[in-house]
């Protein structure tokens, strides 16, 4: 392995055994009569039992990655992200391929992981920071510093049993970052912070890559990912499908997003009532367009089909901002556009007033209610858009922006009164 290599992998593989529904045993004599009914199957039959119970969760990854390097692992749920970084950091082994690791290794992927419930928050950072390989000595000499870097120091001594999963992940990766990392991985746990302590990781992930560490960093937030990476790797049902420029992967990881449920929606239902089929962005020309500049209209339709009648459905179209900040969300009942039912199949469209967005990215969900602000059917991901200008950015103007009606008053001075001398 190359001494500027920092991770060298070859055809990592990690298979799982699935869990099936008939061995869920609720009883010992459940497990008993499966444990026969194997003994007397055929070999062939218990083989393709066991092929049908297998599945891979990462398959045939090889990479390099060099010292010092950024790298965005992307892809939707279930492919493979966190199954990868986990034989990474030796969590768990690989059943196919090898990794080298060349370097201090500090790994955050799970919040919490190593903690032990009952005892307090100094001696869980004790705990971790043995987990993560610090001496009591080296942790001892960091103690403040750490304690300082996650804000709860007025919660230090209370078990950890009774901390916010934001008190955790600000305490666990106080702990992690401060293991002076040659190599970091992270895995989501940013998302659970406040938005400050967010920037502060963030910036101390940047602190990290001016040293020349190296960065693996696992998130759905792609703004995140487009502002700390400078190359992505992007997973698909557990393989390599894009490695390279991050604009390019994260192309990739948008086509195959739309029309994707929405990770935060949960339907209990057997079969959905509605579902997306189609979506499309449109300008006023009626041409497909995902480049809008400030004060354009644009038009989204998206096809629908139906399981069932559904009344008085309430469509809404919700803009959110590349870092999932929720910008603005039409809604038909709001706007009075009142649909008595839909059954079958049909489209939506949905024409805004004139984009007064910022300029920056953002993207769409397409969510279905019924009976007006009822029960949610629908939630899946429209397509994203780029709003354009020279002027209006986020930095300087925020989220969006709106001229204003603008007036000053001002008070003329008296001129002086002239002095005159003694006639």
């Amino acid at each position: 392995m190359s001494h500027n290599l920092a991770i060298s992998a070859r055809g990592l593989g990690k298979r799982y055994r699935r869990v099936l529904a008939a061995d869920r045993h609720d009883s010992l004599r459940d497990a008993i009569q499966a444990g026969v009914s194997d003994l007397f199957s055929s070999k062939t039959r218990r083989d393709e039992r066991k092929v049908r119970e297998q599945f891979w969760a990462l398959q045939d990854a090889s990479f390099d990655i060099a010292r010092g390097e950024n790298v965005g692992i992307i892809g939707l749920n279930g492919a493979g992200k966190s199954t990868l970084l986990k034989v990474l950091s030796r969590i768990t082994t690989p059943t196919t391929g090898t990794a080298q690791i060349n370097g201090r290794l500090g790994a955050l992927l799970e919040v919490g992981t190593g903690f032990h419930m009952e005892l307090t928050g100094r001696e869980n950072t004790f705990l971790y920071g043995a987990i993560l390989g610090m001496s009591r000595k080296e942790v001892a000499a960091k103690f403040d510093a750490i304690i300082d870097f996650s804000e709860i120091g007025d919660f230090i001594d209370t078990p950890v049993k009774r901390y916010s999963s934001g008190m955790y992940v600000r305490l666990a990766f106080a702990v992690a970052a401060h293991l002076d990392p040659e190599i970091l991985l992270l895995d989501e746990v940013l998302a659970v912070g406040d938005f400050a302590f967010q920037r502060k990781c963030m910036n101390f992930a940047r602190q990290l890559e001016q040293k020349g560490s190296t960065i693996l960093f696992v998130s759905h937030n792609m703004f995140s990912i487009k502002t700390m990476c400078q190359r992505v790797i992007y997973l698909k049902k557990g393989a390599i499908a894009y490695d390279g420029p991050v604009d390019e992967g994260l192309k990739h990881y948008e086509n195959d997003s739309k029309l994707k449920v929405a990770h935060w929606f949960n339907d209990e239902a057997e079969s959905p009532a509605i579902v997306f089929t189609d979506v499309k962005l449109l300008n006023e020309a009626g041409d497909d367009c995902s480049m809008f500049d400030y004060g354009d209209r644009m038009i989204l339709r998206a096809r629908f089909k139906t399981s069932r009648r559904i009344e008085q459905p309430d469509f809404r179209i919700s803009v959110n901002r590349a870092d999932e900040v929720h910008c603005s969300t039409f809604s038909s009942v709001s706007d009075e556009a009142n649909f008595p039912f839909i059954d079958g199949e049909g489209m939506i469209e949905l024409r805004t007033p004139p984009i007064k967005l910022i300029s920056d990215l953002y993207n769409t969900t397409i969510i279905v209610r019924e009976r007006g602000h009822g029960r949610m059917l629908a939630a899946q991901i429209g397509a994203g858009f780029h709003v354009r200008h020279p002027v209006f950015v986020p930095l300087a103007y925020g989220v969006y922006h709106e001229s204003g009606q603008w007036r000053i008053e001002t008070e003329v001075a008296e001129p002086a009164e002239a002095s005159h001398g003694a006639r």
